[in-house]
């Protein structure tokens, strides 16, 4: 297995900064679910592959794992859905100009627009209790949460800007760059450096997220199980 944080994400955060959130089986870990669907395994070794399916009881229930190669279906899992993720790093966040007005911190009381809005979009996995991965902000327009990013991931001096999402009735208006803005400006203030994921045929959302300084680091496999 591989040193640096960001080749082992899902491990270097819910065995470093967010162990807290994390349910742990000998070799292998998973986020508590009420977060997400995020599980790792500390090697691909028998003992370790029955540590990750030991974490996976429920039967309509999936784990993602997020490594370098596609992960090795444990034994009493199979697999529900695999793609290619492409990870990029921010070392010089691009800050154009000062903050949007627009942009307002979300709290729990948003929490019923945000589901809606990350499950009519899907940016990416949402939870219950996602939007308490740490600092989410939003644009609303006429009271409407139109648009909204976060953060999920922490390690190694490294913050993941996730749940990038519009509402397809307000896109191309700098939503998104505004709030990648606005969140990555929270993670330079606290000295880590931004990273995020995005899939690698996304050529839009690519082209937007090198606008704002990040660049590709490396490709990631995404290995979605269930419950065989």
């Amino acid at each position: 297995m591989t040193g640096h944080p960001l080749d082992r994400p899902v491990w270097s955060c819910v065995t470093g900064p967010l162990a807290h959130m994390a349910w742990r089986n000998g070799g292998a870990v998973r986020i508590d679910p009420a977060y997400g669907p995020f599980a790792a395994a500390r090697d691909t070794t028998d003992a370790s592959q029955a540590d990750l399916a030991a974490l996976l009881p429920e039967p309509d229930v999936a784990i993602a794992v997020v490594e370098p190669d596609p992960w090795p279906i444990p034994p009493s899992l199979r697999l529900d859905r695999s793609g290619e993720l492409l990870q990029m790093v921010a070392e010089r966040p691009v800050h154009a100009g000062g903050d949007d007005p627009r942009v307002e911190l979300l709290d729990d009381g948003d929490a019923t627009e945000m589901a809606a809005l990350a499950l009519a979009t899907e940016p990416g996995p949402w939870a219950p209790l996602t939007h308490r991965y740490g600092a989410f902000f939003g644009i609303r327009v006429d009271g409407r949460l139109a648009a909204m990013a976060g953060e999920r991931m922490r390690a190694g001096g490294f913050a993941e800007v996730s749940a990038v999402c519009t509402w397809p009735e307000f896109r191309g208006q700098g939503m998104a760059a505004a709030l990648i803005r606005r969140v990555i400006r929270g993670f330079v203030s606290r000295g880590e450096t931004p990273f995020l994921h995005s899939y690698s045929d996304n050529a839009g959302a690519i082209r937007l997220y090198e606008t704002l300084g990040f660049r590709a680091r490396r490709t990631m496999a995404l290995t979605v199980l269930v419950r065989a």
